[in-house]
């Protein structure tokens, strides 16, 4: 393991270290107004949601590294105290990197990214129409964390109306992850578009796992089974009975005739393949036979 103290590493360095290793981030598409109403547009990587009552997002323009100055956006969040912000999905994801360009002060990012403002109902600051969910809020608070090149700004915002595209609606009225599309920010040039990664992990129960620390030692110290595995298998409230092992290695015989007389390792590299396709309970049946 290579360790460093932040000290110890330029901000530059520290500051590739932390963008590629806390990632992906959401992207929070900040539109505001200058004090004479000239509208700007900018996408934050530093950004997520701290609370739905009431309901708070967070994002912070960080001073820049290399010459120390403010972006735009954090200028202008304390001269209005409003902001709009808005999500960025693989539709848009192009002209939001565009967004980021930086022009000079007054110059209109909606017009240069060739997007379109739509008029906000509470605040003053445009919507990204392109968007599929917009957030309109008032901001509470600006915390600044330095005064260096690299120091954040907590920007804490206050949603006070949302507007969400129906067509990334399911039946029910909840968001389809597939259908919204999202795209998140990693280290470098690098993008996530987040429904090509999706996958479904199950809550640990609520009336609570068995927990690793009760396993067997040659199934805990396992040089087959994963973390992974170890961390479905721990999440059963109880182990099977003989009778359901017995049963269930009466139907499994015939493919495996000799699971009784198996070595460890070899129970493990079965009960693994069974985990792979989700498989607890058969996998603790392999493993406990």
């Amino acid at each position: 393991m290579t360790s460093f103290e932040p000290k110890e590493l330029s901000v530059a360095k520290l500051h590739g270290y932390l963008l590629s290793a806390v990632s992906p981030r959401p992207i929070a598409f900040a539109s505001t107004l200058d004090k004479d109403g000239n509208p700007n547009l900018s996408p934050f990587s530093f950004f997520n949601v701290f609370s739905a009552n009431p309901p708070i997002l967070i994002f912070s323009p960080a001073r820049r590294v290399r010459n120390n100055t403010t972006k735009h956006t954090l200028e202008n969040v304390k001269a209005t105290m409003e902001v709009v912000i808005n999500v960025v999905n693989y539709d848009m994801v192009h002209q939001a990197s565009l967004s980021s360009t930086e022009y000079p002060e007054s110059v209109n990012e909606f017009d240069k990214a060739g997007l379109t403002m739509l008029k906000s109902d509470l605040v003053k600051p445009f919507r990204v129409a392109e968007s599929p969910v917009q957030f309109e809020c008032i901001v509470k608070e600006i915390i600044t964390l330095g005064t260096e090149g690299g120091a954040g700004n907590l920007i804490i915002c206050e949603v006070v109306k949302l507007h969400i595209d129906p067509e990334i609606l399911d039946d029910e009225g909840i968001i389809d992850q597939e259908k919204i599309d999202l795209v998140a920010r990693a280290g470098g040039n690098y993008y996530s578009r987040a429904r090509n990664g999706f996958f479904e992990l199950p809550k640990p129960l609520t009336s609570l796992g068995i927990g690793v620390d009760n396993f067997p030692e040659d199934i805990r110290n396992s040089m087959i089974l994963t973390g992974n595995d170890l961390g479905m298998l721990g999440n059963v409230n109880a182990l099977p009975t003989n009778e359901e092992i017995e049963k269930f290695l009466e139907t499994v015989s015939q493919r495996y005739p000799n699971i009784k007389t198996a070595s460890h390792r070899e129970k493990h590299k079965l009960a693994h393949n069974y985990l792979s396709f989700g498989d607890i309970q058969s996998a603790w049946k392999i493993l406990l036979s």
